[in-house]
């Protein structure tokens, strides 16, 4: 991710923009980042990755125990922009290469035989997730990848070194032995990768309680840690809705570390992706605490824009940032125009990320984020032929489809943002893949067309067709994207007027479940699949 603003899009193209950014950055003189291999051309040596044999992972876990070395496990995906961009500025480096050697490395891609599966096992959703993991298998931590790559190194040489867990820091605090955790034990608290928790050490509903009364109680020294805790728990309570427990002592708390360098820096991350939330949750909208916090959160941006200390897509996540942070209170279909001055940043800084990035991964990584940056700022024909230019040579173009489709809806195009999103789809490659991308057109084209049945019907019964009858295929992700197209199929349905085409798929859905092995627990999931969609759709 390494500081790339980052699309989250869920099973049913649900587009939602995250903004990821460095952080960990600890001086503000920093010399530019340059990746240790940013060209298409491989280093000398690579990293001896490691690939389980379908969903087994008994004997990477045995020869990790006879070599007495935790195992490190990257999920991920061939079109993910940021798992490019890990690979084109973490994975290639030659200190994580050298450093590999003392771990097992696992790779896995989510369109892999048995992904899937493990993807259930070790609860992990998003790409990319990394887990660092003991060699009996508990897990020790999960690494934030949007950290900027020597800072990545950091953070995972914390977790080798360290040999406690983060379940383990989190339990001394919870039971009042919080004076013996280590300065590294409380950092690994503070660089945990809480978004992608996925309930393993708190419920999503308790993260926000949680991580503010880690900020309590960090020691004063620590004051980095404290920081990012409190900040991390800012954003958690945004997202739930949660109240703060002191609303006035947490818009001091931002405005100290916006109008301190250090902290500004080894904060980047958050005051990057989340400033929309944070400025939301911290002031009232018209008010002088909204305008003066706005402020100075420009100001930042503005820092990290113009710093050549950082990456290239660093400062994109920046410019991204003002942007975000310019329609704060707006309407969702306002399509006001964004102050000149930094639709002129916005850009200067695409033009900068297009001409500077080199190898395929860090364009598959870069280009896409660019374009949205356009499309954020109101730039849609800008966004869309940057995106038509790189289509011929893209490592992915179906995800830069995508992001047309996601263009011209915005438009109010209709039929054009249809037709990408069916593009996108025909030629997406992989079997989690094709079943995400092609749940997610009949997710649009119930939205924009519920009135074409016969493309809807075809659509849908060609995304059934494509199922594999292996129980894999209805694990996490797959099984998340059939469920979310029969919910949106059952609505389609609302009143029974589709009902001879929902009785058709049903029976198209059964004769997968069929073929299913008896005694497996997918065979239940499968067949589970438009019960699920009932009882969503009726909620």
């Amino acid at each position: 991710m390494n500081g790339l603003p980052r699309f989250v899009r869920n099973e049913g193209f649900g587009w939602t923009l995250l903004f990821v950014a460095t952080m960990l950055v600890p001086a503000c003189s920093k010399a530019p980042e340059v990746p240790a291999t940013a060209t298409a051309h491989p280093p000398a040596s690579t990293v001896a990755w490691v690939k389980p044999d379908g969903a087994n992972m008994d004997a990477i876990f045995a020869q990790a125990k006879a070599a007495n070395k935790p195992v490190f496990l990257y999920w991920g995906a061939v079109w993910c922009p940021p798992c490019n961009q890990i690979k084109a500025t973490v994975f290639n480096r030659q200190d994580f290469i050298e450093r590999s050697k003392s771990f097992v490395p696992v790779y896995l891609d989510g369109d892999t035989a048995g992904a899937q599966k493990l993807g259930t096992r070790f609860k992990v959703r998003g790409y990319p997730t990394m887990i660092l993991l003991r060699p009996d298998g508990t897990e020790l931590t999960r690494l934030p990848g949007e950290v900027q790559a020597s800072q990545y190194m950091e953070v995972l040489n914390l977790g080798l070194a360290s040999g406690g867990s983060v379940k383990e820091a989190l339990a001394a605090v919870q039971g009042g032995g919080q004076a013996n955790l280590t300065p590294e034990a409380w950092r690994q608290l503070a660089y945990y990768s809480w978004e992608q928790d996925e309930a393993q050490l708190v419920a999503l509903k308790e993260r926000a309680q949680t991580l503010h009364k880690l900020a309590q109680l960090c020691p004063p020294a620590q004051a980095e840690a404290a920081s990012r805790l409190a900040l991390k728990a800012m954003v958690a309570a945004a997202q739930d809705k949660s109240a703060l427990p002191d609303k006035a002592a947490a818009l001091a708390l931002a405005q100290r570390i916006l109008a301190d360098a250090a902290l500004r820096r080894s904060n980047l991350d958050q005051l990057v992706n989340y400033a929309p939330d944070l400025l939301e949750l911290l002031s009232a909208a018209g008010s002088s605490e909204r305008a003066s916090l706005a402020a100075s959160w420009n100001q930042a941006l503005d820092e990290f824009a113009a710093d050549i200390g950082l990456s290239v897509a660093d400062r994109l996540s920046a410019i991204a940032g003002k942007v975000a942070v310019a329609k704060v209170g707006r309407a969702k279909d306002d399509r006001t125009a964004l102050d000149a001055a930094l639709l002129t940043q916005v850009r200067a800084a695409v033009l900068t990320a297009d001409q500077s990035a080199k190898s395929t991964y860090e364009r598959q990584a870069v280009i896409p984020n660019a374009a949205d940056v356009l499309s954020e700022a109101g730039l849609l024909a800008e966004s869309d032929a940057m995106l038509k230019a790189e289509l011929p040579k893209a490592l992915s173009p179906y995800y830069h489809m995508l992001v047309l489709s996601s263009n011209a809806r915005q438009r109010g195009d209709k039929a054009a943002a249809l037709d990408w999103a069916e593009q996108a789809w025909s030629a997406a490659k992989g079997p989690a893949t094709r079943l995400q991308w092609g749940s997610g057109f009949v997710n649009r084209l119930i939205e924009l067309a519920p009135q074409d049945v016969t493309r809807i019907e075809k659509a849908a019964t060609g995304v059934l067709s494509e199922l594999e009858a292996v129980p894999e295929t209805f694990y996490e992700r797959n099984r998340r994207g059939l469920e979310k197209m029969a919910q949106r199929l059952q609505a389609w349905n609302n009143g029974g007027q589709h009902k001879a085409a929902l009785n058709k798929f049903k029976v198209q859905l059964d004769a997968v479940c069929a073929k299913l092995p008896e005694q497996d627990e997918t065979r239940a999931a499968c067949a589970g699949v438009f019960k699920t969609g009932t009882r969503a759709a009726k909620a």
